[in-house]
């Protein structure tokens, strides 16, 4: 598949590539999900994230239950078109945990991130 200006995206045999959804200003990583073309295709025309959910196997705008989109200013490609950045103003939590983002917690099970809200509330 390619985009507008050529750039070669690398799908792997069931269409999917890894995305990866960064804080635009801060830096911060927030969550890794897979995209589809037609999630590609989404995330271009709207200006929201959108992904393949592999477990439900259905396309979904981020945000869609919680509330917490993701805005997105960039979508960067690696080098060899297997991986997609996006480049994202997150409103609210990103993570479906409650957290800031979804790497919130170190190998060894510390807690090191912040919680942005009550899941049990926002998914009742």
């Amino acid at each position: 598949m390619s985009d507008a200006d050529g750039v070669e995206l690398a799908f792997d045999e069931a269409e999917l590539l890894p995305a990866v959804a960064q804080d635009a200003d801060s830096g911060q990583v927030l969550m890794l999900a897979y995209v589809t073309p037609e999630a590609v295709d989404r995330t271009v025309e709207t200006g929201l994230a959108h992904y393949y959910s592999r477990s439900r196997s259905e396309l979904w705008q981020k945000g869609t239950t919680s509330g917490h989109v993701q805005r997105v200013r960039e979508v960067r490609v690696d080098c060899d078109g297997d991986a997609l950045l996006y480049l994202v103003d997150q409103e609210g939590g990103a993570c479906h945990t409650g957290y800031e983002s979804c790497f919130y917690r170190t190998l060894d099970g510390a807690v090191v991130g912040e919680r942005a809200f009550d899941p049990d509330e926002v998914y009742e």
